[in-house]
């Protein structure tokens, strides 16, 4: 990837440049899916955090869990489940959004005072659409997704997976950019666009 490309995976709607990365250890939970997915969602997200050289832990000392996945049958589900809407206090108003747009997923991020991410909270519809994927697939799709706060429109025409012989696996580029992402010597936040220059110059070594 050319630092135009890296760039465009970070660059919002509305012009604007932020890179973001975790700096604490994550801790995730997985809510709604059957137990024999469980080591799917599992593997996938200890797979991409050891890609990036990143940490996970037991617990939080904040929140307990900082990486929430659910899945579940319709939006309005949300809505009850306890302490949810503490968490994520906008989830009132997202709800009725994303019922009107027919939306199968949704992620929210919390961030640091600096802008790092804090927690991500992951939301699967499990419409006919997301039914037809495996668990793998699944998992390891929001996995990626998950470990760098990129642009809304970064997968937007190439997503993150691709197919080798048969076999869906992340796409060489994108993980190399995870990789780059999680250099020590970067920062865990960046809103200049030159940061792209030094991503890129990372990719693929």
């Amino acid at each position: 990837m050319d630092a135009n490309a890296v760039e465009a995976m970070f660059t919002r709607a509305d012009g604007s440049y932020l890179f973001a990365r975790w700096r604490r250890p994550i801790v995730p939970v997985v809510f709604g899916v059957a137990e024999a997915s469980l080591p799917a969602f599992k593997g996938a997200i200890e797979a991409v955090v050891a890609l990036a050289g990143h940490q996970m832990a037991e617990t939080d000392a904040e929140m307990g869990a900082n990486l929430m996945i659910f899945a579940f049958r319709d939006w309005e589900e949300l809505l009850g489940i306890p302490k949810l809407e503490g968490l994520v206090p906008e989830l009132a108003a997202l709800v009725p959004r994303l019922v009107a747009a027919g939306a199968n997923q949704y992620r929210v991020f919390r961030l640091e005072k600096d802008g790092a991410i804090r927690a991500a909270f992951v939301f699967l519809r499990m419409d006919a659409s997301l039914a037809e994927v495996s668990a793998e697939v699944l998992a390891l799709s929001q996995a990626v997704q998950v470990m760098l706060l990129w642009s809304e429109r970064a997968f937007a025409e190439m997503p993150p997976l691709g197919r080798v012989d048969g076999k869906v696996v992340l796409r060489p580029e994108i993980a190399g950019l995870i990789r780059a992402g999680y250099d020590r010597v970067l920062p865990d936040v960046a809103r200049d666009p030159a940061h792209a220059l030094r991503l890129a110059a990372r990719v693929g070594v």
